[in-house]
């Protein structure tokens, strides 16, 4: 059964719609923005039970999407999507305030698991990260 609501943040059009429909089998909203205004704007309005956001998406104030989100909108469950598999990237967002980590080559099979720890108040990073 389909529960809740979900922002889909992230800047390429093609990946967008690919993880909206992983999204859409979970979600009964999914709502997709494409830039740091249309996201905080949409997550003051949506209300949402995640937010799923793209790490390369542009943020004004800071270099990394994660540490701007939580600074932003503090306490709201997120994950990272992204082509960064370093473990590095990892660790900056989760000690930024991220919940879960996935991997864009391995959301098909990483993000509904991803998705339902996060919502259950776990963390999730790929298993595919490098260490």
């Amino acid at each position: 059964m389909k529960q809740g609501r979900v922002v889909l943040a992230d800047s390429h059009q093609n990946m967008m719609e690919g993880i909206r429909g992983l999204l859409e089998t979970v979600f009964e909203v999914v709502v997709m923005v494409a830039d740091e205004t249309s996201l905080l704007d949409t997550v003051d309005t949506v209300n949402p039970d995640l937010v799923v956001v793209d790490l390369s998406l542009p943020v004004s104030e800071e270099m990394n999407v994660a540490r701007s989100f939580s600074r932003a909108k503090p306490g709201m469950k997120f994950l990272i999507l992204s082509v960064h598999d370093d473990r590095t990237a990892v660790d900056e967002c989760m000690a930024s305030g991220a919940c879960g980590f996935v991997l864009k080559r391995t959301a098909a099979d990483d993000l509904l698991p991803a998705v339902e720890e996060v919502l259950r108040g776990g963390r999730y990073v790929s298993a595919s990260v490098r260490t």
